[in-house]
């Protein structure tokens, strides 16, 4: 199945964090934070301003990039998670 967000949404994956140790205490998954950082899979045409011209979108497909804590809406596709969101919800490109 493929997916294609619209107008200046992007689907992103979230990049795994890595085990986390503190000392001795292992943390398990249930207790570990959501990572903010994730590889860009799709973006879509672009925004429509006033005068309907499209203005394309800055982020794109393979750029990692980090986000906000609770930004966007989670999604499951044929058995993986995504996150959809609009483009102004993405705090930078990591290059």
């Amino acid at each position: 199945m493929k997916i294609r967000p619209l107008h200046d949404r992007i689907l992103v994956k979230r990049e795994e964090e890595k085990d986390a140790k503190k000392g001795r205490i292992i943390i398990p998954d249930t207790a570990k934070e959501k990572p903010q950082e994730g590889k860009v899979i799709a973006v879509g045409n672009g925004r429509v301003n006033e005068d309907g011209k499209k203005i394309p979108l800055d982020v794109r497909a393979h750029d990692r990039i980090l986000f906000g804590k609770y930004s966007g809406s989670e999604v499951k596709v044929d058995g993986e998670e995504y996150l959809i969101m609009k483009e102004e919800d993405v705090l930078a490109i990591i290059e």
